[in-house]
This record gives structure tokens, sequence and C-alpha cells, in this order.
């Protein structure tokens, strides 16, 4: 029987990243995929006869370092050079536009308010982004070389200066709503610029525990949170990077399940002795790294029973359902967004933040928001491989969509929810329902049914100030190590959390290569 190094368990952005360094490193690596494709959330699939889509729809932040050290461009991989603009949509007409340095369709005051706005945050981001490629050490005890770490970040923030330095601290904590209102007047511009510290939570602009501070850390990345569509689309991402693990040595099995991971115990603990796929058989490796979310791995893989209780109590609490459905159509045509050059733009729909905050009310209480609110793409546009010549795919997010309505996901449910999603884009494109050929809907029970990810979560995990850098996903497991000698964790439910930027996996690495 073959032995192995590391089993990842996912094929995934991250586990396909972590394989990469670990086999450029000289280890064997064996790569566990349940489904049929890697990529995870990212991963193309056909939803209609021809027509294929991702959950993922777009990169915001994917690492620059991390494409330079896997050489993705040999793999077919380009880091995007322009960046899509964000049109707050206006059902009549008077849309908001939101650049990478600038804001059009607002008042001169809103405009100039925008300037210093994305100069402070800016700033206050950089100062943070000395953290994605590092592994946040745990508080106390700690190394020179783990205090330095701390310096490092601390240092940015001093070099901020004492007027920067004082607003960062005193809008890190602040609701997303306090920080548009103190700054703009006009709704639709407030209401899509929240929209980015809201995207994938359970969270609302009035939120507590929805910051200024989960918003920074989304324009951490190297593309300082901008929208883009590489060439190629989210699939030239994952192709290279599937590549990139191939050609460094990694074997990438699909459809390989992992039933749980075998342990064997001794004196000093439990150690992984290698894994259990659904059909029976075992394969043995020194080291087990998993790119399932933490509730999966612990109460699923390893097993509640293998697991000190205070560690599984706070697995247990980890919030981690969704609140985030998909919407794909099928188009017979390219979409018409009056006012929209839908090639460039990322379009969300949310007039206000009240009408967010109401769409979270109803989802807070098991019911479809009566208002739905959602960013829509035509990544098709970019990828034309998506879809039959001269037709397109419509890729939309919708917030604020129960992972567990009252009642349950009933087919009446679903058919209303898709029939009020689609009367709610034919107000911004008047045209959109004749060009229909199909509807898929994805509720986050979907994404946790065919995707393997508990509570259908993007992110594994809610990204909140209790849920983020040496806290995420706990500690005895936040520094990618496990309290099971042998066992890792290398996926978004890591430091620094979700959205397709692979540096949870460069750091797991990172870790087991130390």
């Amino acid at each position: 029987m073959k032995h192995y190094d590391n089993i990842i368990i996912g094929a995934g952005h991250n586990g396909l990243v972590c394989a990469s360094y670990l086999a450029r490193s000289g280890q064997s690596v064996l790569v566990l995929e349940a489904t049929g494709k890697t990529g995870g959330l990212a991963a193309a699939r056909e939803f209609h006869p021809g027509f294929t889509a991702n959950v993922a729809h777009s990169l915001s932040h994917f690492s620059a370092t991390i494409a330079r050290e896997l050489d993705l461009t040999r793999h077919g991989y380009t880091q995007p050079g322009k960046t899509l603009q964000t049109i707050a949509l206006d059902q009549n007409g008077q849309h908001v536009s939101i650049q990478a340095d600038s804001v059009s369709g607002v008042s001169d005051k809103d405009v100039q308010k925008y300037a210093d706005y994305l100069r402070l945050l800016s700033r206050c981001a950089a100062a943070l982004a000395p953290s994605w490629l590092k592994t946040i050490p745990r508080i106390g005890n700690n190394s020179l070389k783990e205090l330095l770490s701390f310096a490092h970040v601390g240092i940015k923030l001093r070099l901020l200066g004492k007027d920067d330095m004082r607003e960062f601290l005193r809008i890190a904590a602040l609701p997303a709503r306090d920080l548009m209102d103190e700054h703009f007047d006009n709704d639709l511009l407030k209401a899509a610029l929240a929209w980015d510290s809201l995207i994938g939570s359970t969270q609302a602009p009035r939120s507590p525990n929805n910051t200024v501070l989960t918003l920074l850390y989304r324009m951490a990345g190297d593309t300082g949170g901008q929208h883009c569509q590489p060439a190629g689309g989210v699939d030239a991402l994952v192709n290279a990077l599937e590549a990139s693990a191939t050609s460094s040595g990694a074997e990438i099995r699909c459809n390989s399940p992992v039933k749980r991971i075998v342990l064997s115990g001794s004196e000093t603990g439990l150690q992984v002795t290698g894994v259990e796929l659904d059909d029976g058989d075992i394969i043995n490796a020194a080291r087990v790294v998993s790119g399932a979310d933490p509730k999966q791995t612990f109460m699923e893989l390893v097993g509640a029973e293998n697991l000190e209780i205070g560690f599984t109590n706070r697995i247990h609490r980890l919030r981690s359902r969704g609140f985030v459905a998909k919407l794909h159509l099928a188009l017979n045509g390219a979409p018409e967004f009056p006012g929209v050059d839908c090639a460039n733009a990322r379009m969300i729909i949310a007039p206000t933040m009240d009408s967010i905050e109401f769409a979270w009310d109803d989802a807070k209480y098991g019911q479809c928001p009566e208002q739905p609110v959602m960013e829509v793409l035509v990544p098709s546009i970019n990828n034309p491989a998506m879809a039959p010549a001269d037709q397109h795919v419509l890729s939309a997010h919708v917030m604020y969509i129960p992972y567990a309505p009252e009642g349950g996901w009933t087919t009446e449910l679903r058919d209303k929810l898709t029939r009020q999603l689609i009367d709610m884009l034919c107000q911004y494109a008047p045209a959109l329902r004749e060009q229909i050929l199909h509807a898929q809907l994805l509720t986050p029970a979907d994404l946790e049914a065919d995707w393997h990810v508990s509570g259908g979560h993007w992110h594994h995990g809610e990204l909140a100030m209790d849920q983020m850098l040496m806290m995420r996903p706990t500690y005895q497991a936040a520094q990618y190590a496990t309290p099971i000698a042998g066992l890792y964790l290398c996926s978004a439910g890591c430091h620094p959390g979700g959205d397709l930027v692979g540096a949870a996996g460069h750091n797991a690495a990172r870790e087991m290569l130390k």
C-alpha cells in the first residue's frame, strides 16, 4: 500500500495551493476531492445544456505573491489588470458608478468625500496587509519571532501617523452603516459601499459585529478589494491551480469522498495515520491537511469523541449558517441594463441601506426577503466558453436567503423566490424575461449538500471580529495545526478567511514545512 507524506482533503483553491507548495518541496501529496471537479465553490458546473456557471463569479484579491511563486502564468492564468466598475443600479437610470479611484453619479460633495474616504481606508487596509500571508501567533508565551509578527503589523499601524491611526482605532469597530452615514449623502452610494463589508455574511449594516474591520480586511488584498474578471474567467484560475499542483508532483483524485480521518492513540495523544474513503479504502499518510470547513473536519471526519470537550464546544458554536443564494440564468442573448456596460460592471441592486437591513430582518426570522438585494454579473462576456455562441449567463449573489426557512425548502418556495428574483431583475433590465432559457436557484442548503460546506456558508464560518485573526476558527487550531498530531487545516475557515485568496493554503503549507 502506498504511503504519502501528505493527504489533502478537498481540492478547493486553498487545497490546491497547499498541495503545490508541499509537492514543490519534494514531499508526496495526494489530494482527495469528493466531487467530480476541482475548484470547490469556484468550479464551473453545467446548469443547463451548454451553459456553465461558478458560485464564486469574480476575483477581488487573489494573492499576486502566490500567483508568482506557483508560476500560474505558465499554466494559463494572468493576474487581472482591469477592475470592474461597481454600479449601484437605479430604476430611473440614475446609476452610481464606483471605479477603482473615483465615483460618479453623485454630488460634488460626495465625490470629494469619496476621495477622502478611499484615502483613509486604503491606508488602513495596507497596514493590515502584512498579516495575510503570515500565521497570526496565539496570544501569550510567544517566541521572539511571533512577537515580531505582531510588531510588524503594529509598526505599519503606527506609520499611519497620529491622525490616521487615531481614526483607524475609532472606525475599526464601527458598524458599516455608521461609517457610510458619516461620509456620504447618496443612498445608492452608501448601500453599494456597505455591500463589500456584508457579502457572504449573516450581518446587516447596523449589526454591531459587521464592522468596518471586515471591510478593511477585504480591501487589504493586491487589488484593494476591487473586483475583476480575469481572461477566461474564474475557470482560468482554477485550471491554473490544478495544473500547478499536478506539474509540481501532486496527485489529485476526484469522486473520492473521505469518510473519516484515521487516528492512532499514544501516550502523548492522538496521531493521524491516514484517511478512510466512503468505499472503505484506507490510505496512509504522515500528515492530513483538511480543506473542509472546521465543523465538518472536527465533528464529522475526526469525531467529537476524539476531542477535548471544551474544544468541541468551541467548534460547535462557530457561526456557519449561510445567508447567500445563487441565481444563474441561461439567456438567449446579451442582457441589457440601460445605461450599463455589462462587460465591465458588477451591478448592485440595493437602493438603500434600509433595503439591505429589511431583507436581513426577513431572513433572520426564517423568511425570504420581500424585496431581495443582490449582486449581478454577466461573466460570459469575459469568458465566452460559459455559454453557446451569442448566448450568455447571468450570475447573481442573492443576500439574506435563510439556510432553513420556516417550513423548509419546498418546490413552491423555490419557485416563488425564483420568480421574485427575476421580477426584481426585470425592473432594471425590462427585456430580460423574454431572454431566459433556464433559471437555476441554489440556496445555502444546496451549497451544503452539493459542495460539502457546513451550513452552505461561503467563508466556512462568519468573518467577524470574534472569528478572525488568531481566533479563526478557534484557539488551538488558529495556527493551522490542531490538537491532533499530524492534522492541519487549510480552508477558508482559517486565517485570513474566505473569498478566492489562496492565503490559507499558502500559510498552512508554510507551517508544515517549517
